[in-house]
């Protein structure tokens, strides 16, 4: 049976004007957590100040990387208290609250954390929705709007980003002309590409009316892997969008508006 896409608000429509798509964030900060004085792993430290994963803040002790108070410390059972400075790369790091913000990215933004050359960065957009330094999982390229996450957890950032984990993404894609049902075959089944063979998890029209509109759900992280799917079958790309991340759905998210998510999101974010 085909797996059949709704996609809820009004988004099935010709692309608007840029300026009509941007609308600048509305939340409150984020407050700081006091710090504890209990004793937790090193490792678990460095993850949780956003470095790296736990598995590479080992590697990073094991090297001589980290001195805690002035000392190199390369025991991985290692464990400090917020009264220790702990030191990588010449810069003290603090285990920062742990913050996880949803965007629902307008067109012509790049993703991207310093790039001088670009005139408009995501990062603008969820720039005063915390204190803490947050960076964007994964990406979407400038032309692409929809869902992108934003956090300081390292391990989180993994986990959603690196491929054994197959992370769902679904794209609401309208295309410059309808999409022939031999080609929606051919996508389920896979496309050989020039870094190899690649297969959507679903897709099926959006609405049956409107054939240049097709919801396709997968989950390779591979550098514009959807327009790639679709111009190597000889139809281009008019608008894309990411209605799907991860479980994460764009419900009473607005265009260029932000929130954070639920402690049950993170909850199960971090289960799967």
């Amino acid at each position: 049976m085909t797996k059949k896409f709704k996609f809820e608000g009004r988004d099935n429509k010709l692309p608007k004007k840029a300026d009509e798509e941007q609308a600048a964030p509305e939340n409150k900060k984020v407050s700081l957590l006091k710090k504890s004085d209990r004793e937790i792993r090193l490792n678990k430290f460095i993850a949780n100040a956003g470095i790296c994963s736990r598995r590479e803040a080992d590697q990073l002790i094991e090297k001589g990387e980290i001195t805690i108070n002035g000392e190199v410390v390369t025991s991985l059972g290692y464990k400090v208290t917020s009264k220790d400075e702990v030191v990588y790369k010449g810069k003290v790091i603090s285990a920062e609250k742990k913050v996880y913000v949803l965007l629902n990215k307008p067109k012509g933004f790049v993703t991207t954390m310093d790039d001088p050359h670009a005139e408009k960065t995501v990062i603008t957009l969820v720039q005063n929705a915390c204190p803490e330094r947050i960076y964007p999982v994964g990406r979407l390229d400038k032309d692409t709007t929809g869902l992108l996450l934003f956090t300081n957890d390292g391990e989180m950032t993994k986990k959603l980003t690196h491929p054994s984990y197959e992370k769902k993404k679904i794209y609401h894609v309208f295309l410059d002309k309808e999409f022939a049902p031999a080609d929606l075959e051919q996508v389920k089944k896979g496309i050989e590409l020039e870094d190899g063979m690649i297969a959507a998890d679903a897709i099926s029209y959006v609405v049956d009316e409107d054939k240049r509109q097709v919801g396709i759900e997968i989950h390779s992280g591979k550098n514009r892997i959807v327009r790639r799917i679709f111009a190597h079958l000889g139809y281009r790309v008019i608008k894309l969008d990411r209605v799907v991340f991860a479980g994460l759905t764009k419900k009473n998210l607005p265009r260029g508006k932000w929130r954070f998510l639920s402690e049950k999101e993170v909850g199960f974010l971090k289960m799967t």
